[in-house]
């Protein structure tokens, strides 16, 4: 079962709750949580995107026309000292997150990003490559920021999707949208995905001349992962793949003859038949598979870096921590979480080769590389 922030909450936060005490003496702001700065040469700039697909009927409802999402597009940017920091998560959504978990919905605060809303995009010589990237099961389109943020101070363009349905997210009127009972399938994720597709013509903020079309890569987490894997089979103008512990299921048929990278934690070749059929029947191109030593399902998203600080709020011991996050020091996550996606859209969209997909690095000993 993929880990969702849902459970993140009910497991970490009843503990804070109980340590606060609702009936105590007023405290002070609750601790804003932190995400480590990204390392490219680029300050980055942030806009959210609400879309329409009218030609698909929300997929709950049935109301014909009706396919609502909300998505932020990331890139490089410029002049971006005027424009304020955008937030990991809208602070009406945080609340109803935690309140929806029956906790105090003040116990944190959602950290910064180094995002600037609605800063200019910076113009370069060559348009700029971009990734789609999609989350998991309930959800939101900031779990991954800290690979989003490292991914455009290197230049590219990332647009993230919050699957309504199966996320948590704010309409432009003020709605705060949660996860509903009924989830969406890895298929309804990848519909949205080829929507965003094609309407990249229509980005704000002078985006839309500066993303190339022609150079496109897709990143998810989880079933986000197995979202990626659905696009690639049906949709030719994705060039490069990343699944991050993607379940592969239900299962698909077709063949993946471009790129495509897995980082798997719990769910391996070797643990899930699904995904060892889909990496001996249907990657016919390039592929990799990395695994980072103690790695769990949530070590390559930003949980491993919140949940420490999470911790130290509820008075986690620190077998429960690890049973979060593993025995993979945050640190050293963050590091390959940087390092591997950048890598691999490098190479597979910028053509230029990189020896840390060759195999084994001294940089990262704890990283196998299983063909």
């Amino acid at each position: 079962m993929p880990i969702t922030r849902r459970r993140l909450l009910t497991t970490t936060l009843s503990a804070a709750a109980v340590s606060t005490g609702a009936a105590g003496p007023a405290l002070a702001a609750p601790p804003r949580l932190t995400l480590p700065e990204p390392t490219g040469p680029y300050p980055i700039g942030t806009v959210p995107l609400h879309l329409v697909d009218r030609s698909r009927p929300d997929p709950f409802t049935g109301e014909p026309g009706h396919r609502e999402l909300m998505a932020a597009a990331w890139y490089p940017a410029r002049d971006t000292g005027s424009h304020r920091r955008a937030s990991w998560m809208d602070p009406a959504v945080l609340r109803r997150y935690l309140a929806d978990a029956g906790y105090d919905p003040d116990v944190v605060r959602a950290p910064l990003t180094a995002g600037r809303l609605g800063a200019p995009v910076r113009r370069a010589a060559h348009r700029l490559p971009l990734i789609v990237f999609s989350h998991g099961a309930g959800d939101h389109r900031g779990s991954n920021t800290i690979m989003v943020q490292e991914l455009a101070s290197h230049g590219y363009a990332v647009v993230a999707i919050d699957h309504l349905g199966d996320a948590y997210s704010r309409l432009p009127d003020g709605r705060v949208v949660v996860p509903t009972e009924e989830s969406l399938y890895p298929e309804d994720f990848a519909l949205d995905v080829r929507f965003v597709l094609d309407r990249l013509g229509d980005l704000p903020a002078g985006l839309a001349g500066a993303v190339d079309p022609h150079r496109v890569g897709m990143a998810g987490w989880s079933k986000g992962a197995t979202a990626t894997a659905r696009v690639m089979l049906a949709d030719r103008r994705v060039r490069a793949g990343l699944a991050i512990d993607g379940p592969m299921l239900p299962l698909m048929e077709g063949r993946i003859d471009r790129p495509f990278m897995m980082m798997t934690a719990e769910f391996t070749k070797a643990t899930e038949p699904a995904v060892a059929r889909f990496w001996s029947s249907q990657l016919t191109g390039w592929r990799l598979d990395v695994r980072a030593d103690g790695a769990v399902h949530s070590s390559y998203n930003d949980l491993q870096v919140l949940m420490p600080q999470l911790a130290r709020v509820a008075g986690m011991t620190d077998e429960e921590l690890h049973g979060w996050i593993g025995t993979l020091a945050p640190a050293r996550a963050v590091r390959i979480d940087r390092a591997y996606p950048l890598a691999f859209f490098d190479e597979h969209l910028r053509g230029r080769p990189q020896r840390l997909l060759d195999g084994p690095s001294r940089k990262f000993p704890e990283v196998r590389y299983l063909r």
